[in-house]
């Protein structure tokens, strides 16, 4: 059995909604809007977006915790999870989101136990918030770089396999072994020749696991040319 690695996004791929876009839309002042459409046209990386963004927060921790506690996650990321434990594979949540916001709902599902790695989010005043960026790398322009992430698992001799769905996840889904991509990430990787496979959500991924352990999913890793995104069955 191949040593695998796991690198899961956590906003629109295990979370059902992008949990800093329901937060800046609820509890944001004005402007940050703009910020979003100045990333948008690659005038400013993730990292610079997000912390200009965070800034702009006007939320105590009871409110935030609150909404935080009516966020939902993808109904069988718990199973999938368990099927990844139950296999001895490690899994990462990798997010360029907030770690606070992670926990919070990872815990209130029972999931508390997994490794999160996320932009550091902290408290400045009863109702204003900062950023820190501990996997921010010098040659990158997201909060977090995820393709390090990759790579540490590489120089264990580990096969990574991503799962994600958007733009964030675009740089290390080439550096990935194999990607289960939803949304967004499905075309990039189409595009790109990324060996993949569209889920619509985690009972494909559980369905999908012991395929990719079995090896049967090696042959769409080795093929030289664009790849369709397929479904499971």
């Amino acid at each position: 059995m191949p040593n695998w690695t796991i690198l899961c996004d956590f906003d629109g791929t295990i979370s059902v909604e992008d949990i800093t876009d329901t937060l800046l839309v609820r509890f944001a002042r004005s402007g940050w809007e703009e910020i979003e459409q100045a990333w948008k046209r690659g005038e400013i990386g993730s990292r610079e977006c997000m912390a200009q963004q965070i800034a702009l927060l006007d939320v105590s921790r009871a409110e935030l915790d609150a909404h935080l506690d009516q966020m939902s996650i993808d109904r069988d990321f718990a199973a999938f999870a368990t099927a990844v434990e139950e296999a001895g594979l490690p899994m990462t949540v990798l997010s360029d989101g907030l770690d606070y916001s992670i926990r919070r709902i990872l815990g209130r599902n029972g999931l508390a136990r997994l490794p999160v790695a996320a932009n550091h989010l902290i408290a400045s005043g009863e109702r204003s918030w900062r950023l820190e960026f501990p996997y921010a790398n010098v040659d990158c322009r997201s909060g977090n770089c995820k393709c390090a992430s990759s790579a540490i698992a590489h120089g264990e001799r580990q096969r990574v396999l991503v799962i994600g769905d958007g733009a964030s996840d675009f740089c290390v889904a080439g550096s990935a072994d194999f990607v289960f991509a939803k949304h967004r990430l499905v075309e990039h990787c189409r595009a790109a020749g990324i060996a993949h496979l569209r889920i619509d959500g985690f009972a494909d991924a559980l369905a999908l696991l012991p395929r990719l352990l079995a090896g049967e999913l090696d042959a769409l890793h080795a093929a030289p040319t664009p790849l369709p995104s397929l479904r499971v069955a």
